[in-house]
């Protein structure tokens, strides 16, 4: 990565940088990211704890029950409520939107397919019902 990938909040108080390649991208159908994006789908960039730089502002944190039963930690700004990212024992998923360039986004795979709208064209990218 020649130089790190750079993000924040909607109001500006939370700025972060990604200091090595994401590992992915997974959107996610669960009615918990549907919930939390108030969309049709999450997304989360999967990258390595290290990478996570946090360069101004502070993050709050709360714990969710995720639909595989897995414990999620999920951190946001405290001003203005966007979620940053989400970490469960498999590891940190930056909330993809939150970056200032999402051009290069691309899915690896889509989970929890089965509730997903029925409106939502997943074209040829892998598919998992569950989490897995």
């Amino acid at each position: 990565m020649t130089e790190p990938k750079r993000g924040g909040c909607q109001c500006g108080h939370v700025r972060y940088e990604l200091m090595s390649e994401p590992l992915g991208l997974a959107v996610c159908h669960c009615r918990g990211c549907q919930r939390q994006s108030g969309s049709a789908f999450g997304m989360g960039l999967a990258v390595r704890d290290d990478a996570f730089r946090l360069r101004s502002g502070a993050l709050k944190t709360f714990e969710v029950a995720c639909d595989s039963g897995r414990i999620k930690t999920c951190a946001f700004c405290p001003e203005c409520g966007t979620r940053i990212y989400d970490r469960t024992v498999n590891g940190m998923r930056v909330k993809a939107g939150t970056l200032d360039d999402t051009s290069w986004l691309k899915p690896d795979a889509h989970y929890w397919t089965m509730r997903k709208q029925p409106w939502v064209a997943l074209g040829e990218v892998r598919q998992f019902v569950d989490d897995g």
